[in-house]
């Protein structure tokens, strides 16, 4: 019980002092209205991609607890603001945990403007699947969060924190199909992409956004990022540090392997037996015929 209140009063704590980060604005803010405008100029302005381009928006929200929440953790530790956290009674888990929930409350409102930007403002033609938007919304921020705290714990200054930060950010954004449509790559890669965390959120999205996903597959996608949030949460628990002088146990490296054994595991399965890359392609395919066929005259047609 005392875990709890701790973990919820650590979470208002961490809200306000997030609202005066101007960092926090940026990430939050305007880096997904930035790939809005990006998608929307790449897709040409047509409202039967602008659902598709809502998903490949939220996923890009989502994954900016990854980014942010790193940052600001290390700033913390180096500022020796960590230490006044540690002097009441409170452990690593409601100090994290609290992380976790200040993001995901701060990223809610973001979630429901895009969605309205994207409908009213850029005339999408459904709402999309709602309830499975807000399902991997939730549990995908969970686990972005928590993978971001592992680089947190990890690194040791501010540059090392971007530097590590900024690879691994590439690799989400672009084999995840968040930024370039997935179906579009090289098969080989396509098949690489399967073990990548942010594809199991950017491909589930996409699919709710564009009412293109069966509970099924939704279930697939949440089950994906449930145990990955569950494993990353752990590792950063048990790696976490108060003190910028504190040392990392041998051991840290096997931790930080053990937060990619979920996606290894679900990758594995997608590459052998799954129909994921399948579904991926049969979406976008759609999307394109509907696009093209919205484009004839009806003297063509």
């Amino acid at each position: 019980m005392n875990a709890l209140k701790h973990t919820w009063t650590l979470t208002k704590i961490r809200i306000r002092l997030a609202l005066r980060n101007r960092a926090f604005f940026f990430f939050s803010l305007a880096m997904p209205l930035i790939f809005l405008v990006g998608a929307v100029v790449f897709f040409g302005k047509r409202t039967e991609w602008v659902g598709y381009i809502l998903g490949a928006m939220l996923t890009t929200t989502v994954m900016g607890s990854f980014w942010g929440l790193s940052v600001q953790l290390v700033t913390f530790r180096e500022q020796g603001i960590l230490r006044r956290f540690r002097l009441p009674p409170v452990g690593a888990g409601p100090m994290l945990a609290s992380s976790i929930l200040s993001n995901y409350f701060m990223a809610l409102p973001v979630v429901a403007i895009e969605i309205l930007v994207c409908r009213w403002v850029l005339h999408m033609q459904s709402w999309g699947n709602l309830w499975a938007i807000f399902v991997l919304v939730t549990i995908g921020s969970a686990t972005f969060s928590s993978l971001g705290l592992i680089v947190a714990s990890v690194t040791n200054t501010m540059q090392e924190t971007q530097m590590i930060n900024n690879l691994i950010w590439m690799a989400f954004l672009f084999l995840s199909g968040a930024t370039i449509p997935l179906a579009i790559f090289p098969h080989w890669m396509q098949r690489a992409a399967l073990f990548i965390p942010a594809q199991y959120l950017a491909t589930g999205l996409e699919s709710a956004a564009t009412r293109a996903s069966t509970p099924a597959e939704v279930l697939e996608d949440f089950l994906a990022l449930a145990l990955g949030f569950w494993v990353a949460f752990e590792v950063s628990r048990q790696l976490f540090r108060w003190e910028p002088e504190a040392k990392l146990p041998r051991r840290a490296k096997f931790w930080v392997l053990a937060a990619l054994v979920p996606f290894l595991l679900f990758g594995s399965w997608e590459n052998v037996w799954g129909t994921r890359l399948h579904r991926v392609s049969a979406n976008y395919l759609a999307l394109r015929l509907a696009a093209s066929g919205a484009q004839q005259s009806p003297a063509d047609k």
